[in-house]
């Protein structure tokens, strides 16, 4: 078996040591430049390092493995890897002959109109993209020192971003979602989640599934400040969806327009402005899992 290993910021080869053990493995290091060169890819890294690296990923169609070592872990939460040695354990099992692997969906951000020209092509996304207030708090939080961005750092960001945030005019165009007719109303964020987390631990998405084929759209309308704070803790437990100003629903894609160019934000890392379509890529990525 030929394996590789993708090293995020922080990450290291002493860190691929343990997984190592193996005699019957031949390891590379970095994205190998042939498909058919490798079985399996590790990514030592959080969210920010699967989604530099989640085109390629795509493109090589082998499983791979996500070993959390970054400030945010989400995309490794969704698929029960809470610490390295899940991921550890998951590895032992799939390098001596096991058959844990599933094939997950994954989101798709495709610019639109005026920003989307030809030099900005789509981008995938493995969690969730947000538009409005979720990208400035997450433009926020991407300046934070790593370590503190590793711990709540979101949730430090949020108050202040909140503070100087304006409500604005989103018009929603679903192929086949269930909140039905297009309309536009007045919202704070809208999330297009492929995973329940997002944001380090949020439950944003808490019906989410990564095989139905779908986006959970979660939209916070455009409450009181103080009502905006009032229910973030909530999102932390998924007890936001039902709250009063809160829509939820599910679709295979959206196109979001806005009243003034908003950041479009996936699993925290900048993709463009809007206006945006959001897409569900069935069975996209092939994953080991414990």
């Amino acid at each position: 078996m030929r394996a590789a290993a993708i090293f995020g910021l922080g990450s290291s080869t002493r860190d691929l040591r343990d997984f190592q053990k193996n005699s019957s493995v031949e390891w590379m290091i970095g994205l190998p430049s042939e498909p058919e060169c490798v079985d399996a890819i590790l990514v030592f890294g959080g969210d920010g390092t699967v989604h530099r690296h989640l085109g390629a990923l795509v493109n090589r169609k082998v499983p791979v493995l996500v070993v959390p070592a970054g400030s945010g872990n989400d995309f490794a939460r969704a698929l029960a890897i809470r610490k390295v040695a899940d991921s550890l354990a998951a590895w032992n099992k799939f390098a001596s002959g096991g058959t844990n692997c599933r094939t997950i969906d994954l989101g798709l951000v495709k610019p639109m109109g005026p920003s989307g020209s030809s030099e900005i092509k789509p981008t995938y996304f493995s969690c969730a993209a947000g538009v409005g207030l979720d990208g400035e708090v997450t433009r926020q939080a991407n300046r934070l020192p790593r370590w503190l961005k590793a711990h709540g750092g979101y949730a430090l960001s949020f108050p202040g971003a909140l503070a100087a945030f304006r409500p604005f005019r989103l018009t929603l165009r679903s192929d086949d979602a269930e909140a039905g007719e297009t309309a536009s109303r007045a919202v704070m964020v809208a999330i297009f989640a492929n995973a329940p987390f997002y944001g380090g631990g949020m439950k944003v998405a808490p019906r989410a599934r990564m095989d139905d084929g779908r986006l959970d759209v979660c939209l916070i309308r455009a409450l009181a400040k103080v009502k905006v704070l009032g229910l973030f803790p909530s999102v932390y437990f998924g007890r936001h969806v039902g709250v009063d100003g809160v829509e939820y629903f599910t679709a295979a894609c959206s196109v979001a327009e806005t009243d003034r160019a908003l950041s479009v934000y996936a699993d925290g890392e900048y993709v463009c402005e809007t206006p945006a379509e959001f897409r569900a890529v069935r069975r996209g990525l092939r994953v080991i899992v414990p």
